[in-house]
């Protein structure tokens, strides 16, 4: 029986022109696929199975590791750009975030509203954004420099998110993610230090803050080699953002006027 398709060395997967009877009768015109029973003839199937196999089959540790990084960072901002405090304060029939308290679309506005359980998930899941791209690319072994990208990436797209008119957060709990993904002792510790702030003095900012200048210095204490060149870059860059992206509360801190934890929200006015 003659084989319906030719995959050859190419895994081009087309019939075989010199011995496909309508083309020999015809000329050079090649008979147009009928569907039969809702389905193409096998010898075009043929080719797009051996395709998608193919895909399947490549490596991405095989790209160039400048287009690796690159294309990591974007996946990763992308998915740093899905606002959980807005996604889940709608699921939960809460006013959108960053129309009362700080306006600030993060886990410790969300609990301005009353609502703990809706704090929590929107905590839980700003980490997860940063935590599992940056685990997963140094699960499959990637070099430092496109594992501190898919880290950048995910952070800058909470900051930033293309999917809500790049009205995003502070990253506070997306950085921690990202930190934890680099090493689980290295974000642990930063926790910990946020921790300790938020216990003694009731403000979140502070903690982050706090925790901003702390995460570098530890990571350059206990992580010293050619990884501590390029992460602790990528650390400094989401640190100064971080504070940067504090500054309001920065002001509000030194006048008295900051809100700590827990403190609810007071109603938007109406303008």
């Amino acid at each position: 029986m003659r084989p319906l398709c030719d995959t050859g060395d190419m895994g081009v997967g087309l019939p075989r022109l010199s011995t496909h009877p309508q083309i020999v009768q015809h000329g050079t015109n090649p008979p147009r696929a009928k569907l039969r029973g809702g389905q193409l003839p096998s010898h075009y199937t043929c080719g797009l199975s051996q395709r998608l196999k193919k895909l399947a089959s490549m490596n991405p540790s095989s790209l160039d590791p400048h287009v690796l990084a690159l294309l990591g960072a974007v996946v990763a901002y992308l998915i740093g750009s899905l606002s959980f405090a807005v996604i889940v304060s709608r699921v939960f029939g809460l006013a959108d975030p960053r129309s009362y308290g700080s306006g600030n679309p993060g886990a410790t506005n969300v609990l301005r509203s009353g609502n703990k359980g809706a704090a929590v998930l929107t905590l839980l899941f700003d980490a997860l954004k940063g935590y599992l791209p940056v685990a997963l690319a140094v699960h499959l072994g990637w070099d430092p420099v496109t594992v501190t990208a898919i880290g950048l990436g995910a952070f800058i797209g909470h900051l930033w998110p293309v999917f809500f008119k790049f009205e995003g957060g502070k990253g506070v709990a997306t950085a921690a993610g990202v930190l934890l993904g680099f090493a689980p002792a290295l974000g642990g510790l930063v926790l910990l230090v946020w921790l300790a702030m938020a216990i003694v003095f009731r403000y979140s900012s502070l903690a982050a803050l706090t925790a901003a200048i702390a995460a570098p210095l530890i990571h350059v204490t206990g992580w010293a080699g050619s990884v501590a060149s390029v992460q602790t870059a990528g650390i400094v860059v989401m640190s100064a953002l971080l504070i940067w992206r504090h500054a309001a509360n920065i002001r509000k801190l030194l006048a008295g006027e900051e809100s700590k934890l827990g403190q609810k929200a007071k109603p938007p006015t109406a303008s």
